[in-house]
């Protein structure tokens, strides 16, 4: 009886924790629905008229097809399509940009709010006739595959649909995906600081003992676990398999593999999480302790406090108004007068007894390389792009200083995390990793 008793309170329990968990999900996939709706609708109401204006372009056209989505399909609230489906956004002089969407249905687009007119694709050669906009922009870009959507077919389907007189006026909107994307609300602002938290939280509970026994663990253990976490929170990555690593003498030892992580060992990460279409990008140092050692040899932390020195300059020369470039030129002269070597060539290192520094630092926040200004030799085009107010970027280097143990072969630290451009210059969203992480 008493068994009895107990097995029904047990059931009743699991029951009653089932349900309410399943009401925590319903209740957090509604949060984060009305928060990328607000989003989209401050991103409509303030930053898409300046970027149409200032790339000259009357009417921007997105379009879709069941199973080939645009690149900016949850940026523009989503809906089901099947042989074609439009987003429509026309400039007529006023304070608003109007917008419809064309063969776009769905509860999630309708009840986003966020479109003026929702209508049939049947529709769209009547609405732009009737609008007849001089220039219109279509995501077709040969730099940056986040503007680049359209497909041939589409672009040969979208000519007849429109005839010769329209399919005249299609011009690139490559710069303005570029602006719109990378000019940010508040709203943003606060989603992504909110991808940041996960994402270094994460990260540093991988590098620590709840993950990591030495002697055990191997690194694709690490990586599986940072998996698991994207999997329990309902998060994405633009990664794919986290880089788990160990760094030597002669480099890179190891990654992601089967190599287990033993004492002595310097290990890395780089990774980043994805929620309500926000990607992060950041990296994480570690050193496991041998026997007998109770903190970071004086070697290793020196070359991570050289790396700390060279960000100190990123973020103190890197300022809205300039080219992407400009800054670049700005931080690495400050560099040089603060006694760094300027590397070249990624991964190649001088032989001076100066710590070594290349920056990378890339436009993030749709995906974890975004398509915004980047201060990166990496991106040649948005090198030449304006820094602008709000724009995120993940500052990242590689300092590489001598190591007296190794024979005076160099170390090299990489540091990332992820930060706002704002009127004060750079300014972080999160706590960002300032020590290296040990591992017992």
């Amino acid at each position: 009886m008493i068994r009895t008793h107990y097995q029904t309170f047990l059931f009743l329990l699991i029951f009653c924790f089932t349900f309410f968990f399943q009401d925590l999900q319903a209740q957090e996939a509604h949060r984060r629905w009305r928060k990328m709706n607000q989003i989209r609708s401050d991103k409509f109401d303030l930053v898409l008229p300046e970027v149409m204006r200032e790339n000259n372009i009357d009417m921007w056209i997105i379009t879709n097809r069941e199973g080939n989505y645009d690149p900016l399909y949850e940026d523009m609230g989503g809906g089901y399509t099947s042989t074609n489906g439009y987003y429509v956004f026309t400039d007529k002089g006023e304070d608003r940009i109007e917008r419809a969407a064309l063969g776009m249905s769905g509860y999630l687009i309708k009840e986003g709010g966020v479109y003026d007119y929702h209508g049939s694709a049947s529709e769209l050669a009547d609405y732009v006739k009737e609008r007849d906009p001089q220039r219109i922009g279509l995501n077709i870009s040969k730099n940056f595959g986040g503007a680049d959507g359209l497909t041939h077919s589409q672009f040969l389907e979208l000519s007849e649909i429109l005839g010769e007189k329209y399919a005249a006026r299609f011009v690139s909107a490559e710069k303005l995906v570029s602006d719109f994307r990378s000019r940010r609300v508040a709203s943003e602002i606060a989603a992504y600081g909110e991808a940041g938290e996960l994402s270094y939280t994460i990260a540093e509970r991988a590098f620590s003992n709840e993950v990591i026994t030495p002697g055990v663990t191997t690194l694709e253990d690490v990586a599986w676990w940072m998996l698991d976490q994207l999997f329990k929170h309902n998060l994405g990555s633009s990664f794919g398999m986290p880089s788990v690593y160990i760094t030597g003498p002669n480099g890179i030892e190891a990654t992601s593999s089967d190599r287990i992580v033993q004492r002595g060992d310097i290990l890395m990460l780089d990774w980043g999480v994805g929620l309500m279409n926000f990607y992060t990008d950041m990296k994480r140092v570690a050193y496991v302790l041998k026997e007998g050692e109770t903190e970071v040899p004086a070697s290793i932390r020196n070359a991570y406090e050289q790396g700390l020195k060279a960000r100190d300059q990123i973020t103190r020369n890197i300022k809205a108004g300039i080219t992407a470039k400009q800054a670049e030129k700005n931080v690495y002269a400050a560099m040089e007068k603060a006694g760094f070597a300027v590397m070249k060539e990624f991964n190649k290192p001088g032989n001076s007894d100066k710590t070594d520094v290349i920056i990378g630092c890339h436009s993030v926040g749709n995906w974890g390389h975004g398509i915004g200004p980047s201060v990166a030799f990496f991106n040649p085009v948005r090198m030449g792009y304006e820094l602008r107010v709000s724009n995120l970027l993940s500052i990242e280097l590689f300092a590489y200083t001598r190591i007296p143990e190794w024979g005076g072969k160099k170390l090299r630290i990489p540091l990332e995390d992820d930060a706002i451009v704002t009127e004060r210059g750079i300014e972080w969203l999160y706590p960002v990793n300032r020590k290296v992480l040990v591992i017992k």
